[in-house]
């Protein structure tokens, strides 16, 4: 666990371009919902119109209807309902419109980010196995959640507004011009002033909200961490140091969200405060013109009421935009963060020989559909089209392998190992020696920086890695389960397999007896990782799904460590069984289960410095001698 304060000790990243952020999220929005977004783009222009229509009424209303009839003894109102009603009826016209808008922008809305979710599930599973090794999970987890939940305010309320504050800036600004020129400019003015607050205020407030979002990653992160290992927690009383912890990244999540939203929220109250400012200097200056100017300079009463009104109309998409200007800056930080995920390199495969299904014919290896339990590599030739299938024997050779997670520091240095068809290799050694990294390079989790790995005589670079992995059954020492009936969880390791294949590699793993005991049997629903059963449980279950997936080769990595001597006597007869006939890499730091190995091979320190059977081993002397009669001298 992390000492008090090392979390915090990382830089937090700026949002490094929010028009090209922006600019990349419309283009994502318009590729599937463009016909959507012309729809509610005229929706605005027509709600827009509505309401610049009404205001510009008032000026008709006052001039042309209510002031020719003051003094008239019986005036006629018929002309003015029928004007009110015509009035009337471009505002429902604009109700609809914006009903409409509404509307389709929660669509938009939802689909975006269904969309979002989707691309990113989607490019996670295309991701290296490096990329899970060096980012918390709870970080991850927060950009399927908090960061596209950013996205919603922004594109149901934030956008639309941007749009109409658009529109209406135009068409109000083109109608003030036409009641009063020098009024529109005092109140341009005005809007510069707002512009240059905003603009100074949005500077100070925006470098805040990425680290608003990363601080939140972070925190999910610990907490994912702590529940997972809520256990150790309690066994070694650190509850103090984890509420320590948490405090430390939750004050810097405090600090980075106050910060961010203390300059976005006092944003509106300034803009709004100043649009009141300027509509007191127009209603003053107005006033004057109205009763003092003539000519060019002078207003009627109606115009003067009907500019007041648009100078409110004006400066208000603007206080509207700064309301969403919390949402939006927090949406594009929100952003950047998907777009850093959705960004991060695939895993590379350039492999194309291939492992099929198939049957001799007259001799001949043939390519089936049919599981026949003869697997061959397929090899299409560039050059001339050929199809070669050759037969998986199991065959693998590392030749003078170098390796390290950096290339500044190398882990493994100079690895050979040579396994014969259906041969049981262990690897023994003491913790970090380099075991697991090898099984790792195996399944081309990792790719070598120097040397040769050969399968079959292939060079694994050029199997396809899917069908690689398809080849290597892997039972590995923590076992995941999913919240699943038992059934489903075996069946993961071949999901065409049928119930009676289930059930016969649950036998094979003496996890039969255990499974029928469970309250639905086979139909037990696991939830939490297995929580509720124990450790051997969850492991023989492991076996299991190694056993369904009956693949041609095995990676054994610690799969009995979890299980008492008893039952790893029965589970190891099992296991022997599984291994018959194919070739088997096995880690074990119990010696008692290797002890059948046709090689075993001794690390340290990433360098291999002992092999040969257990009796020859034995008879050496060396390392393996002392680790497995516990004898240092």
């Amino acid at each position: 666990m992390a000492a008090p304060g090392r979390r915090n000790m990382q830089p937090r990243p700026k949002v490094k371009s929010p028009g090209k952020t922006f600019k990349r999220l419309i283009g994502i929005i318009l590729k599937k919902y463009k016909i959507h977004l012309i729809v509610v783009l005229i929706s605005i222009v027509v709600s827009v119109l509505a309401s610049v229509q009404g205001t510009l009424f008032i000026q008709t209303l006052i001039d042309d209807y209510i002031v020719p009839m003051l003094g008239k003894p019986h005036p006629d109102f018929t002309p003015l309902l029928l004007a009110i009603a015509r009035v009337a009826c471009f505002y429902l016209i604009g109700a609809a419109a914006t009903f409409t808008q509404a509307k389709i922008m929660v669509y938009v809305t939802q689909g975006t980010m269904k969309d979002l979710r989707c691309d990113i599930f989607r490019h996670m599973e295309s991701l290296p196995v490096k990329y899970f090794d060096t980012h918390a999970h709870g970080d991850i987890m927060s950009v399927y959640t908090n960061d596209v939940d950013t996205l919603r305010q922004m594109v149901s309320q934030g956008m639309p507004q941007i749009f109409s504050a658009a529109i209406t800036i135009i068409a109000v600004l083109i109608s003030m011009f036409a009641l009063s020129v020098p009024l529109t400019i005092i109140t341009l003015l005005m809007v510069g002033v707002m512009m240059m607050v905003t603009k100074k205020v949005a500077g100070k407030s925006s470098k805040y909200f990425l680290a608003q979002q990363t601080d939140l990653g972070k925190e999910n992160g610990y907490i994912e961490e702590m529940m997972t290992g809520q256990k150790v927690v309690k066994v070694f009383n650190h509850e103090k140091k984890s509420i320590e912890e948490f405090k430390e990244l939750n004050d810097q999540l405090f600090q980075s969200s106050y910060n961010a939203n203390m300059f976005a929220n006092i944003l509106m109250p300034i803009n709004g405060q100043l649009g009141n400012l300027s509509y007191v200097i127009c209603a003053l200056a107005g006033g004057a013109l109205a009763l003092f100017g003539g000519g060019f300079m002078g207003v009627s009463l109606g115009s003067l009421v009907s500019f007041l009104s648009f100078n409110k109309s004006f400066s208000h998409p603007i206080t509207q935009v700064s309301q969403q200007f919390n949402s939006i800056i927090m949406a594009l930080a929100g952003a950047e963060r998907i777009f850093a995920l959705l960004d991060e390199k695939s895993e590379e495969d350039n492999g194309y020989v291939m492992l099929v299904n198939a049957k001799k014919t007259n001799g001949k290896l043939t390519e089936t559909d049919e599981r026949t339990g003869l697997w061959a590599w397929k090899h299409v030739h560039q050059a001339t089209g050929e199809v070669e299938y050759k037969p998986l024997e199991g065959a693998l050779v590392m030749d003078d392998v170098d390796f390290g997670y950096t290339d500044e520091k190398l882990v493994l240095h100079n690895i050979d190992i040579d396994a014969k068809p259906g041969q049981k290799i262990a690897f023994v050694g003491s913790t970090g020696a380099g075991k697991t990294t090898i099984t790792n390079l195996i399944n081309r989790f990792y790719d070598i920086q120097d040397g040769k790995i050969r399968y079959d005589g292939i060079n694994i670079n050029k199997i396809k890695k899917s069908d690689l992995r398809r080849s290597l059954g892997i039972v590995l020492q923590e076992t995941n389960l999913f919240s699943d009936t038992i059934m489903e969880n075996i069946r993961y390791g071949r999901l065409d397999a049928t119930d009676e294949e289930v059930i016969a590699a649950a036998k094979l793993a003496n996890a039969d007896h255990f499974i029928r005991q469970m309250p639905d049997g086979y139909n037990t629903v696991i939830k939490a990782d297995g929580g509720s059963l124990s450790q051997g449980q969850r492991q023989m279950l492991a076996i299991a799904r190694a056993a369904v997936a009956d693949p041609p080769a095995l990676i054994l990595d610690e799969a009995t460590s979890s299980i008492d001597t008893r039952t790893e006597k029965m589970v190891q007869e099992s296991m022997d069984k599984l291994m018959h006939g194919r070739t088997t890499f096995v880690i074990a730091h119990r010696l008692s289960t290797v002890k059948n190995s046709d090689c075993i091979i001794v690390l340290e320190h990433g360098r291999i410095i002992e092999r040969g059977t257990h009796d020859q081993l034995l008879e050496q002397k060396g390392k393996y001698y002392q680790l497995y009669t516990g004898n240092a001298s």
